[in-house]
């Protein structure tokens, strides 16, 4: 893991990049992306040599880490015994996959539809919603992130669903708790959970119950926050969908697979979907792969009716087999409980002191290997270090934050005026405490916006 400076090889990579690769979400002339030469384990590096510890895990999907060698070798094995297989077809890799996912999702959650991904998931899980009911509307929450396929980014609660958003998607957006910014005027936790069940039952009742098909929630919201639901709330939700006939949908896609300290958030909260979204940690993000845990109630709806949806790469048999493999060593090296012990011993104590430390640290929240740090101009007001979606000019001190991480090593996510500590499921706390280190030193350009 010995990084070889090749910057010729860089500025020919970086090059053809340049020239030809059409990036997401991004102004193709105002980027500069890093080129990056190799990655294992919790660093990756760039041609010049310089490492970083990737506290991002690539887009929280590297939960075991980059090039773990049971993964890579699994993918290896299958592509030798079967490259690629259509998904009509029982396919040893794929049943398999199904298998070990469905004996760690909740409930009754036992039949898998493979996706490529998570929006296709979320836009699978929509579907079969709305043929399950026979109602159009879904309901989510504003800050949130689903996806960027056109449903999925219409239920999406963030300014990313703006410019496809034509109104017609069927989709009603509601406030979800988030006491540090309550728009509930609550307190205290116990309020704010029962505020904002109450706003989401007047939302229903407004919508009217009989046209709603889904409310659909990411259980902890990744991207928006790692605002973690207050005790009781999720299992409200549970009981309104009850109550008025309506598909629940978890979206586990970012929490998924142990990032939670947990193999499913739902079990931080003992909460049962009728459908559950997830992709990413699955399999470590080695091969795209997502899908759709689904119920025995819905999958009976299409026992003899028959499901009007499917994919060419739907369970890809590299997919799955590092899916399988992924699983396995999970499993067998107690990532998920590394997961909850470093969260919980090392993670939240250092960012708290942290916070003491830096004015610029409004709150800290999240739980095993999903935190967020909510950085601020001003503690008493908690007014944004940066505004909402801000771009330019206006974003410059979250961009100086994160450019002072990188030059001492540490690769943030970042997103509006937050930063995300969402290392690998199964780092070291060696290399925890490295990478908390180098944010205690980045946290000080953040210091400098303040009064």
């Amino acid at each position: 893991m010995t990084p070889q400076p090749n910057p010729e090889a860089g500025a020919a990579v970086k090059a053809a990049d340049r020239d030809h690769v059409f990036h997401s979400w991004s102004a193709q002339e105002l980027i500069d992306p890093l080129a990056v030469a190799g990655a294992e384990g919790s660093y990756f590096w760039d041609y010049d040599g310089r490492r970083y510890l990737d506290f991002s895990s690539g887009l929280v999907y590297t939960n075991v880490g980059y090039q773990h060698p049971k993964i890579v070798a699994a993918i290896q094995e299958q592509a030798a015994r079967m490259t690629t297989f259509a998904p009509a077809f029982a396919i040893e890799a794929r049943s398999e996959a199904a298998r070990l996912i469905a004996e760690r999702t909740p409930g009754d959650l036992d039949k898998i539809f493979f996706t490529n991904g998570g929006a296709d998931a979320v836009e699978h899980a929509i579907r079969m919603a709305r043929l399950h009911t026979g109602r159009p509307k879904v309901l989510s929450a504003y800050r949130s992130y689903h996806g960027g396929t056109q449903q999925a980014v219409n239920i999406t609660g963030d300014p990313r669903r703006w410019a496809s958003d034509s109104g017609t998607a069927g989709v009603v957006h509601f406030w979800a708790p988030y006491l540090y910014r309550s728009r509930f005027y609550a307190e205290t936790e116990e309020q704010e959970c029962a505020r904002a069940l109450e706003h989401l039952e007047t939302t229903i009742a407004f919508e009217g119950p009989s046209t709603v098909a889904a409310i659909i929630l990411e259980t902890i919201p990744g991207t928006a926050g790692i605002m973690v639901p207050p005790p009781g709330y999720l299992a409200g939700v549970r009981e309104l969908c009850d109550k008025y006939g309506i598909v629940f949908v978890l979206d586990e896609v970012m929490a998924g697979f142990g990032r939670t300290g947990e193999w499913f958030a739902a079990d931080l909260f003992d909460v049962t979907p009728d459908l559950l979204t997830f992709a990413k940690g699955v399999n470590s993000g080695y091969v795209p792969l997502g899908g759709v845990a689904i119920s025995g109630a819905i999958a009976e709806t299409f026992g003899k009716r028959p499901y009007p949806g499917g994919l060419t790469y739907s369970g890809h048999p590299l997919a799955c087999a590092a899916a399988v493999a992924t699983i396995g060593v999970t499993a067998e090296e107690g990532v998920v409980e590394n997961a909850a012990r470093l969260g919980e011993s090392v993670v939240g104590p250092e960012l708290r002191a942290l916070a003491e430390r830096h004015p610029s640290v409004g709150e800290v929240r999240g739980v095993g290997m999903f935190w967020a740090l909510e950085l601020v101009r001003d503690r008493e007001t908690r007014e944004p270090l940066v505004p909402y979606n801000a771009a330019g000019e206006a974003n410059a001190p979250m961009a100086a934050f994160a450019a002072a991480a990188k030059k001492g090593g540490l690769w943030p996510f970042v997103n509006m005026n937050r930063t995300h500590v969402v290392p690998p499921c199964n780092i070291s706390e060696a290399e925890l405490k490295e990478g908390l280190a180098a944010l205690d030193a980045a946290l000080s350009v953040a210091d400098e916006y303040t009064p």
